[in-house]
């Protein structure tokens, strides 16, 4: 999908307030209501957009621990990390999964009420997924940058 600079406008604006109205996006783009609900439109069918989401805190919630995990697997073979990211995928813990180069096969970032909640997660769930060798956690002291928006635009 080709971007033009008033793209780039209406996805940082999205990207700053998933709520915005039209007339508040159209104003911003500078274009009328129509034209920029068919933007909008446009972006959400080509992929641009994936979806509208409201970021929860973690503290509120009651999850305040991150946890960057490394899993390492018994094989690299396809069948085998399709079965891992099938089970990894239906774990709720988990909030991000990515296959990664390296020493480690790959690196998932988990949410936690606590230490004790960390050790069940780590106990009940990851070392009995499909295929898993080695689990490496390293716990997250204090969150220094978090972004949702991703940098956009010329």
């Amino acid at each position: 999908m080709r971007l033009d600079r008033t793209d780039w406008i209406l996805l940082r604006a999205l990207q700053r307030d998933g709520r915005a109205t039209n007339v508040e996006l159209s104003q911003q783009a500078n274009l009328s209501e129509s034209s920029c609900l068919r933007r909008v439109r446009r972006l959400e069918a080509g992929g641009a957009i994936e979806r509208y989401a409201a970021i929860v805190s973690q503290q509120a919630v009651g999850l305040p621990l991150n946890i960057f995990v490394t899993i390492t697997l018994e094989s690299q073979s396809e069948a085998a990390l399709k079965a891992f990211e099938r089970e990894i995928a239906a774990t709720p813990e988990v909030m991000e999964c990515y296959l990664m180069t390296g020493s480690a096969d790959y690196l998932v970032r988990i949410v936690a009420r606590d230490v004790d909640d960390l050790e069940r997660i780590h106990s009940t769930r990851l070392t009995r997924l499909a295929g898993v060798a080695r689990v490496t956690s390293s716990i997250a002291m204090r969150q220094v940058v978090r972004r949702t928006d991703l940098p956009t635009g010329p």
